[in-house]
C-alpha cells in the first residue's frame, strides 16, 4: 500500500485561504509537497512554516507555465501522486452587470486553471500508476443563485470537466474528483462576511447555520489525494454545511 511519504502532492493556487489550509495539513500528514502560486513572498512565508516543500512561482492562467511547473514536481520528487487545483475567482454580479473582463477572468481563474492542469499532469501520472486529481468547484455549481452567472459557469464547468476526466482516466488509475465548498472564511469571501447582515443571511440559507472553513475544506482535499482512497473516483464532494442538497428550513 503506498503511504504519503511516496505520494507527492502537487498543489496549484497554494497561498490562497484554502491552498495553506491544505498544504499545512499535507505537511502534517506527511506527504512531499511542492507548491506553486504567483506571489513569491506568501510561497516562501509558507514554505519557512512547512518541512521543506519545493515551491515553485506560476500564473495558473498561462498553460506552459502550468505544464512546467508540474514537471518540475516530477522532477524533484521522482513522481507526483497528486495533484490540487485551488485557484478561483469570486464576482457575484447578475450577467448585465458582469462586464466581460470578469467574465472572462473568472472562467480563466476557475475553469482554465482546471483543464490546463489535467492536461499537463493526465498522462504522465498514469504511465508512473495513476493517482489523484482534485479540482475545486462550489455550491453555486450545482443550484441556481442569484447574480452569481460567472462563478457559476465556471464551477459548473470544473464539475462536468471532472466527470468526463474521471471516465477517461479510471481504467488507467487516475482518479479525478472536486470538492464544492459553500461560503467560506477566506480572503476571497471576505466582501461578503465583514458585514454582518450579510454574513447573518449567509448563515441562514445554510441548513446547518454556519461559515465553512479553510481547514475543513483542506480535509476533504486531503481525504481525496490520500492514497487509500483508491475506489473513490467522480465524485463532487461538498463541504458546503448541506447548502447544496438539503433544505432544512
Amino acid at each position: 500500500m503506498t503511504t504519503p511519504a511516496e505520494s507527492p502532492v502537487f498543489l496549484l493556487g497554494a497561498t490562497g485561504g484554502i491552498g495553506v489550509a491544505t498544504a499545512r495539513l499535507l505537511d502534517r500528514q506527511g506527504f512531499p509537497l511542492t507548491l506553486a502560486g504567483r506571489d513569491a513572498g506568501k510561497l516562501e512565508v509558507l514554505a519557512k512554516e512547512l518541512d521543506s516543500p519545493q515551491t515553485v512561482l506560476c500564473d495558473a492562467t498561462d498553460a506552459e507555465q502550468v505544464k512546467a511547473a508540474y514537471e518540475g514536481a516530477v522532477a524533484h520528487h521522482g513522481k507526483v501522486g497528486g495533484v490540487a487545483n485551488l485557484v478561483g475567482s469570486l464576482v457575484l454580479k447578475p450577467a448585465h452587470a458582469t462586464s466581460v473582463e470578469d467574465w472572462r477572468n473568472t472562467i480563466t481563474l476557475s475553469l482554465d486553471s482546471a483543464f490546463y492542469l489535467l492536461r499537463a499532469c493526465a498522462q504522465g501520472m498514469c504511465k508512473s500508476g495513476g493517482g489523484s486529481v482534485v479540482l475545486m468547484s462550489s455550491a453555486v455549481g450545482k443550484l441556481g443563485f442569484a447574480a452569481h452567472e460567472a462563478v457559476a459557469a465556471a464551477k459548473g464547468g470544473v464539475q462536468g470537466l471532472m466527470l468526463s476526466a474521471a471516465a477517461s482516466y479510471a481504467s488507467r488509475g487516475l482518479r479525478v474528483n472536486c470538492v464544492s465548498p459553500g461560503t467560506t472564511e477566506t480572503p476571497l469571501a471576505e466582501p461578503i462576511l465583514r458585514s454582518e447582515p450579510s454574513k447573518k443571511a449567509t448563515m441562514a440559507m445554510t441548513p446547518d447555520g454556519k461559515i465553512g472553513t479553510p481547514e475543513a475544506v483542506a480535509s476533504a482535499i486531503a481525504w481525496l489525494l490520500h492514497p487509500d482512497q483508491w475506489h473513490v473516483t467522480g465524485q463532487n464532494i461538498g463541504v458546503d454545511g448541506g447548502l447544496s442538497s438539503l433544505r432544512a428550513k
